[in-house]
């Protein structure tokens, strides 16, 4: 396309090496760049910067060994690749086979192609493990060229899309991905603009909308809150930035930032963020617990909050850890240097009426018995009642998923398109804003609340 042509990426390659790069990447995290296009973008910059280049590519169409074959003949310095039980479809290509590809050829690898297969035996032994969570494999398709979907979103989206109950509407999913793609102007498209793309997508099948719909002024829509931050700039600047009647839809008027987003955000208080954990773990934390916490906050509470309850579950066996014990089976876990346990498990009891079963098992020989919840056990839950899309007094879920908040409260008088409540679903966030002015009469979900699709959550007089 011509926005992206071979001179924006000479351009870019100058800019980067002359601001001290040492080497230049080239991230393809689509596995986009065809075979004859690499062997060509490789071969220009050779010509045209001085530092090494290296080519990162994801194999979703599986061709892409024979685009890094082809740039190797140019001079591409640096290559990624899977390891073979690792690799192809939406990992890299294949490094065992790429290796045996350049083996006595000019651009020999020097890597041992036996050690590579015994290391790959190694990895195939252990994938098994993870089988459970595996993605569905999905074919490789030439539909990649029209989505342009990143490798390591495809098979999540497609996660998402399952969770959301769009997995039998999963082609619908990649056609609006393209279609978000060129509405917001045809974006650079990586974590986390990638997602943000995947989340309009996504809310966009889910809700039967067309781009007609949501450029159309007269509807109120619940726009994810990924897709305002993309299109608010808190994500960067796209090159010749996004189309004016897109931000005027998502903004709604809202704050734009136009400046490097990483210039607004506070100096890191590593003092305070080491005082605010020093609670939960009830000692001094390290620099690294201290780093972990700025960076994933939420994830590292949750996880101290684990280690806190269950202690350290990484001493565990894998299989013992995702799959459990089968009977009489008998398993050692070393808690400290030099002191292992011996847990052999026995059976379980009757359910009790409080949904915990009575577990036996053998603890260095000696008997023990401890009541846990069986969450497999089915618990009655309330069915909400359904909104009528055919009365505007009724607020309806737009997606399954977790009410985050509820802004407004029974006799609450509301104007069209204030926000009246949040959902999250799978990592994707959204507003639900008022489509009328109205007084509210009933509020029917809570913070913490699960709905469904459709479920009535809020109804006006």
């Amino acid at each position: 396309r011509s926005k992206y042509d071979l001179k924006y990426y000479v351009a870019l390659a100058k800019e980067l090496e002359k601001m001290g790069a040492h080497i230049l990447a080239i991230k393809d995290m689509a596995g986009l760049c065809k075979p004859y296009a690499a062997e060509l973008l490789v071969k220009t910059l050779k010509q045209e910067i001085g530092i090494p280049i290296h080519f990162h590519t994801h194999d979703t169409a599986g061709v892409q060994s024979a685009s890094i074959l082809k740039a190797t003949d140019v001079g591409l310095d640096i290559a990624d690749a899977a390891m073979a039980p690792m690799s192809g479809g939406t990992s890299q290509p294949n490094l065992n086979t790429l290796v045996e590809s350049l083996h006595y050829m000019p651009r020999e690898t020097g890597l041992c192609g036996d050690s590579l297969d015994q290391i790959a035996r190694y990895w195939t032994a252990v994938r098994h493990f993870y089988t459970a969570f595996e993605s569905e494999a999905l074919p490789g398709t030439a539909d990649l060229y029209s989505h342009e979907m990143p490798g390591g979103q495809y098979t999540n989206l497609y996660q998402q899309a399952s969770a959301l109950g769009l997995a039998e509407q999963w082609p619908d999913v990649c056609h609006a991905y393209a279609q978000v793609n060129q509405l917001f102007g045809d974006i650079v498209k990586v974590t986390p603009t990638s997602k943000a793309v995947g989340d309009m997508a996504l809310f966009m099948v889910a809700n039967g909308l067309t781009c007609e719909d949501v450029l159309d002024p007269e509807r109120e829509l619940a726009f994810p809150a990924s897709v305002i931050d993309l299109i608010g700039g808190r994500m960067g600047q796209p090159p010749g930035g996004f189309p004016q009647q897109v931000k005027d839809r998502v903004l709604r008027g809202g704050e734009e930032f136009t400046q490097r987003p990483g210039e607004l955000l506070p100096p890191a208080d590593f003092a305070a963020a080491a005082e605010k954990i020093k609670p939960l773990l009830n000692r001094e934390p390290t620099k690294r617990e201290v780093v972990t916490y700025l960076l994933y906050p939420k994830v590292y509470e949750e996880y101290v909050q684990h280690v806190n309850t269950y202690s350290d579950t990484s001493v565990l066996p894998t299989h013992a850890f995702f799959y459990g014990q089968d009977s009489d089976e008998e398993i050692s876990v070393e808690i400290e240097e030099g002191k292992i346990l011996f847990i052999k498990y026995l059976m379980f009891g009757d359910p009790h009426p409080d949904g915990k079963r009575t577990v036996f098992f053998e603890l260095n020989g000696q008997p023990r018995d401890v009541a846990v919840i069986d969450h497999s056990l089915e618990t009655e839950s309330q069915r909400r009642a359904k909104a009528d899309s055919g009365d505007p007094k009724q607020v309806g879920a737009s997606m399954p998923g977790m009410v985050v908040s509820v802004t407004v409260q029974v006799g609450d008088v509301v104007a069209k398109g204030q926000k009246i409540l949040s959902l999250e679903a799978m990592k994707m966030e959204s507003t639900v804003y008022a489509e009328r002015d109205g007084k509210v009469s009933e509020v029917l979900v809570e913070p913490g609340s699960q709905v469904e699709t459709g479920d009535l959550m809020l109804r006006f007089e």
